[in-house]
Parts: structure tokens; C-alpha cells; sequence
């Protein structure tokens, strides 16, 4: 038979490979964090007519002939360039900006995904639109510590902080420096204990000849003195067993701005709402003022991401090609940053695609071509013997 005829068949072939591949990426056009394939062909083997022969002193060498037996698919790669931001303004929705990957586990198996459409189920479960979990390092008192087994990232509904005891404060503003001697300006102070009750520490300024006298209302703590309207000599004086800073305060004339600034107990605290910080840092903030880590959320690169194995959801998986998976967080090098309220779009290029339906189609109407022509060829061998 006419070795162009199978020629022709694997030119449909890999043609029709062609229009699997654009026609997956043209249906994806709108899915979130899809990533478009492209397919490339190699020859297949080439039957040899003629060997070629060496050059000699008395006759030039010549070159092998050699006839191709058609074409097949090398490979369909994934292009991973950054897909467009959809912004949506959902606090659970992610995009990273970068290389990296996000981590989801279903029936106990990990998988990759640039799919950041997450959302939390009743259980407090940070979670995909199918269910998997996401994965990343709970903290530990607020802090996540570095290299810690990942695992799904839950949002304690119920969670409290406990109460804080108030050891020091912060006073700022000016005192008058023009004030007449036996002046007095009081200052109060909401501090905690160890249970959480909350009490009132007064602060009383007295004017002096030399500055003024700072006390709890009954107990002189210090004085502050002035040089040019600016502090010298002692700047924190124990108040009421709190330790007061006050290297902030001035001492210019007709201006009276004294004010405690902050301090850093507090009463027991629930959790009231949440936030994801641009480093996939999930932080909880409570009844108290508090805003504590509750959870990170992990990213993963891979030595080669073409080598990964697509498992369906938007999700890959592990291969032999790709190596295996460095594990790391957004703002970490190589693994791209974060934002929360966007999404990121399929990176696929409509026009490049609708492009490659016209070179798929016209590809197989010319392999078409060569399978009836061939045909044709044989007809008419046929034909010789009437």
C-alpha cells in the first residue's frame, strides 16, 4: 500500500489532537485559574531509500535518501503565564500574583490549584468549591512557626483570647509649660488585671517651680523637667505598678495636649470577624481590640510545573516530571505574592485560539487530501488490468 495513505491518517490524527486541545481552551475561556495547552508535532520515522556514502579520492559522497512515514503528537504543554484579575471584593477569594500554587487536599490526597474561589463551611474549614480542604500551618499563641506540618486551616468560631494585664502605657501631648505653680491636670487610665476586670489608673500632673510631679493621686512617682520645652532626665516612672512612658512629652507654653496614648492590657476577647493579610496570613480579630494569626495559608512551587499531571477541579498533581513540591507562603522568594477579593482568570487568548481552529482545520483538510488522492493513485492501478 502507498505509505502516503498512513501518512495522511496520522496527519488526521494529530490534527484532530489539535482540535481537542483549542477546543478545551476555548471551553475554559471563563474558568477560574485555568491554564490553556498547546500541542506540538514532531515526524515520526523516515524509511531510508538510499544509504548515503563517504567522500573518496576518485568519487564524491553522497547524501541518504530518506521518505517520512507521517506525524504525531511530541507533547501538549501547559503555558502557566499569569492569567487577568477578576475582581469580586469576597475577602475569601485569592490570587496569587506569581509563580506558586495553592494546596488542597480531597480524600486524603493533595493536589495544586490557582483556583483561589474559597470559602469557609459550617465547620469553620477554609475550603474549595468542591469540598477540598485547603491547606496550611495553624498558629501556635499567635505566631506560626516556621516549617510546621501543613493541614486544613480552620476558623475557630468559638475562639477567645485571654484576658491581658496592663504593665505599661504611653503618654504623649504636651504639658504647659507656662502653667502657674500648683497646677493640676489629671489624666485617667482604663488597665487591666490578670482576669480581665478593667479599673481606672488616674495620672495627676502638679505644676512645680521646676516641672511637674507625676502621681497616682496620692503616691508621687517622678518629676519631669523641661529645657526648651523638651523632657530631660527620667522619661518612665512607675505609676500604680504600671510602668509609664513618657519620652514623648513636651513642655512648650499655652498648650495643653497631655493624653495617654495607649496601653497594653486587655479584657478576654471573642472572635468577631476575620481578614487575610497579603502574605496568606488568616487574622482574627476579637470583641477586645486584639488581632491575633490564627492561620497561614501555604503555597507550593514545583522545579519544573509542566511536568504536573492535570486531575480535573482546576487541580494538579505530582509527577515523576515535575519533581516534588517545595512548600513556602506568599512574599516568600519564587512564590509570588497574594491578594485577597480577586480571582485569577483562564490565561487563555481567544483570538490565538480561534487562529489555531483555522490551522487544525485547514491541517486536516489537507491530510484529508492526501488519503483520497492516494486513493485515487490506487484506482487507477486497478483500472490497468480491465
Amino acid at each position: 500500500m502507498l505509505r502516503s495513505l498512513y501518512s495522511g491518517i496520522s496527519g488526521l490524527r494529530s490534527h484532530q489532537t489539535m482540535l481537542d486541545v483549542t477546543g478545551n481552551n476555548i471551553a475554559n475561556v471563563n474558568t477560574v485559574g485555568f491554564k490553556s495547552s498547546a500541542v506540538q508535532f514532531q515526524d515520526t520515522l523516515s524509511q531510508v531509500v538510499k544509504n548515503g556514502s563517504g567522500a573518496g579520492n576518485q568519487v564524491g559522497g553522497t547524501n541518504p535518501a530518506q521518505v517520512g512515514l507521517g506525524v504525531q503528537v511530541a507533547a501538549v504543554s501547559t503555558n502557566f503565564a499569569q492569567g487577568s484579575a477578576q475582581a469580586t471584593g469576597k475577602p475569601t477569594d485569592l490570587m496569587i500574583a506569581g509563580d506558586g500554587f495553592f494546596l488542597v487536599q480531597s480524600g486524603g490526597e493533595t493536589r495544586y490549584t490557582r483556583n483561589g474561589a474559597f470559602d469557609f463551611d459550617s465547620l469553620g474549614r477554609l475550603v474549595t468549591a468542591d469540598g477540598s480542604f485547603v491547606q496550611g500551618r495553624a498558629a501556635v499563641n499567635g505566631q506560626i512557626p516556621v516549617g510546621a506540618a501543613v493541614g486544613p486551616i480552620t476558623l475557630p468560631l468559638q475562639a477567645t483570647v485571654p484576658a491581658k494585664t496592663t504593665t505599661s502605657a504611653v503618654v504623649g501631648g504636651n504639658l504647659p509649660g507656662d502653667a502657674v505653680t500648683g497646677t493640676v491636670l489629671a489624666r485617667d487610665i482604663d488597665v487591666y488585671d490578670a482576669t480581665g476586670n478593667k479599673t481606672t489608673l488616674a495620672l495627676t500632673f502638679t505644676k512645680t517651680v521646676a516641672g511637674w510631679d507625676v502621681s497616682d493621686g496620692t503616691t508621687t512617682a517622678g518629676a519631669l523637667t523641661f529645657t526648651g520645652g523638651v523632657l530631660t532626665g527620667p522619661s518612665t516612672f512607675p505609676v500604680g505598678g504600671i510602668s509609664v512612658d513618657m519620652s514623648a512629652v513636651t513642655g512648650s507654653a499655652n498648650l495643653t495636649t497631655i493624653a495617654v496614648n495607649s496601653q497594653n492590657g486587655a479584657a478576654a476577647g471573642t472572635l468577631t470577624s476575620y481578614s487575610i493579610a497579603s502574605d496568606g496570613t488568616v487574622l482574627g480579630t476579637f470583641s477586645n481590640g486584639e488581632t491575633r494569626s490564627i492561620a497561614q495559608i501555604a503555597l507550593a512551587t514545583f522545579a519544573n510545573p509542566g511536568g504536573l499531571e492535570k486531575a480535573g477541579g482546576s487541580t494538579y498533581r505530582v509527577s515523576v516530571s515535575s519533581g516534588n513540591a517545595v512548600l513556602g507562603a506568599a512574599g516568600d522568594p519564587g512564590f509570588g505574592g497574594m491578594t485577597n477579593g480577586y480571582l485569577e482568570m483562564s490565561n487563555v487568548d481567544l483570538s490565538q485560539e480561534f487562529t489555531n481552529l483555522i490551522v487544525a482545520q485547514r491541517g486536516f483538510q489537507a491530510n484529508a487530501r492526501i488519503i483520497t488522492t492516494s486513493d485515487e493513485v490506487l484506482q487507477e492501478l486497478t483500472n490497468l488490468k480491465r
